[in-house]
């Protein structure tokens, strides 16, 4: 608790919404830092969450990295990576910029419009072409400076081109995996990654790697579309109280 600079309560509920995002993670290939930031948004601030993100990022990565690299779509991950590295320092320095309660405001915000756009099923036509690439590289960096949600943004990307449940799972995956290093130095950079992230990525890794195994071990793509649509309904209903309880 010391380590984490949180007392009992709060990190029994970060705990369990680690488990439930790295349990989305294993399963759908992106959610977790959208579901951690949507729970736990109101107990830290957003800027001290996108560093544990990113490590428990990591560990999910690195779990699910062997089957990422037999079925995704390498040309477009790098297109999109390198794009993506372009577009965070931007996203961090907004985050930087503004007081603690805009910025989760903001996060929550963004949360809640990109999981309502997946739950439409938005596939807008640019998204199919190589300027869609780009577009969605830079906005899912900007994305992960300001919530750590790029992944995301890079799901709504692979939806518009009718991608198989395996290869976006895939594709989402490597995404995640390779962006690590240059998120890693943009983090250092600002210096927004210190000890006390650090500690709390070590300690919730354990509980996040639980839930991504779990989560990998229940991925079916035949239940691909019910799976989907309660992870979305999650998303929904965290981000919108969050905005609700700031509001009231």
């Amino acid at each position: 608790m010391q380590l984490t600079g949180l007392p009992p309560t709060d990190l029994l509920i970060v705990v369990t919404a680690v488990f439930i995002a790295g349990l989305i993670r294993g399963f759908a290939g992106f959610g977790l830092s959208a579901v951690v930031m949507a729970s736990a948004a109101v107990i830290i601030p957003p800027i001290e969450l996108i560093p544990m993100c990113f490590l428990l990022e990591g560990a999910a990565s690195l779990a699910m990295l062997r089957g990422g690299m037999a079925h995704a779509n390498m040309k477009i991950v790098w297109g999109l990576v390198l794009c993506s590295a372009i577009g965070l320092p931007l996203g961090l320095f907004a985050t930087t910029s503004v007081d603690v309660e805009t910025s989760r405001n903001l996060a929550l915000s963004l949360i809640l419009a990109l999981t309502l756009a997946q739950f439409l099923r938005l596939r807008p036509a640019f998204l199919s072409t190589p300027k869609g690439l780009y577009i969605s590289g830079l906005t899912a960096g900007i994305a992960t400076g300001l919530a750590s949600v790029g992944g995301m943004v890079i799901a709504l990307y692979v939806l518009a081109g009718d991608t198989k449940p395996k290869q976006m799972r895939a594709s989402l995956v490597m995404f995640l995996c390779i962006s690590m290093v240059t998120s890693l130095v943009w983090l250092i950079a600002y210096d927004v990654m210190n000890m006390q992230a650090v500690w709390r990525g070590v300690i919730m890794a354990p509980v996040v790697l639980l839930g991504v195994f779990a989560g990998t071990w229940l991925f079916r793509p035949s239940y691909e579309h019910l799976y989907r649509t309660a992870c979305l309904t999650l998303l929904v209903v965290l981000s919108a109280t969050g905005l609700i309880s700031q509001v009231i």
